[in-house]
């Protein structure tokens, strides 16, 4: 466990629900990488950080639970985006904070994410997104359970994007530098390639 007792207690949202269209229709999470499947990697560096670890996915079900205090999946189907794996772990989450992150970024570190929720208990009314450069990465974020009424309605009134409605929400950025090698989107087998080496 963290010996940072600053940090406040927090449920963790992985996304792994989408369609896989860039991993040519693969379930992304369990794609392999280095010997384990990228679920995995998020899993061991989350882990110590909170007791309610939550996967959202809408296939392979019995494999994502082995990673996972709870499992959510989209209330809609056909893969209607991240913002509905968000919305569903924010229904299911027990804590104050929920912390999202996409499947894909396994070379974050417990740094990192221990830097997001030092932040974000700073500024409890609103989100914060990770920037990196002049990027905001929307899916590396931490959202007061608070706003979950906002995220419902920005959804009813038909908004799709997790990052406006954040935007709107005044979040807070965290700031990585613009080629932070802990934020590489592994999101193509090419890109999977590449970071293969140690």
């Amino acid at each position: 466990m963290t010996s940072n007792i600053s940090l406040p207690p927090c449920s963790i949202l992985l996304l792994a629900g989408g369609r896989g269209q860039r991993m040519g229709g693969q379930d992304k999470g369990l794609v392999e990488w280095r010997g384990e499947p990228l679920i995995a990697h998020l899993h061991r560096q989350t882990r110590a950080l909170s007791d309610d670890l939550i996967i959202s996915c809408n296939r392979n079900l019995e494999r994502y639970a082995l990673y996972a205090d709870q499992l959510v999946h989209d209330d809609e189907g056909d893969f209607p985006g991240p913002l509905a794996g968000i919305r569903a772990g924010l229904r299911a989450a027990r804590h104050r904070f929920l912390l999202v992150l996409p499947c894909d970024v396994p070379n974050i570190d417990s740094n990192l994410l221990e830097s997001m929720l030092e932040t974000a208990s700073q500024h409890p009314d609103r989100p914060l997104m990770v920037r990196h450069g002049e990027h905001w990465e929307p899916l590396l974020c931490v959202i007061p359970l608070a706003l979950a009424a906002a995220f419902e309605q920005a959804w009813g009134e038909g908004e799709r994007s997790p990052g406006r409605i954040m935007r709107t929400l005044h979040a807070v950025a965290l700031q990585c530098p613009a080629d932070d090698p802990r934020l590489a989107n592994l999101n193509t087998p090419e890109l999977l390639n590449r970071h293969t080496g140690h």
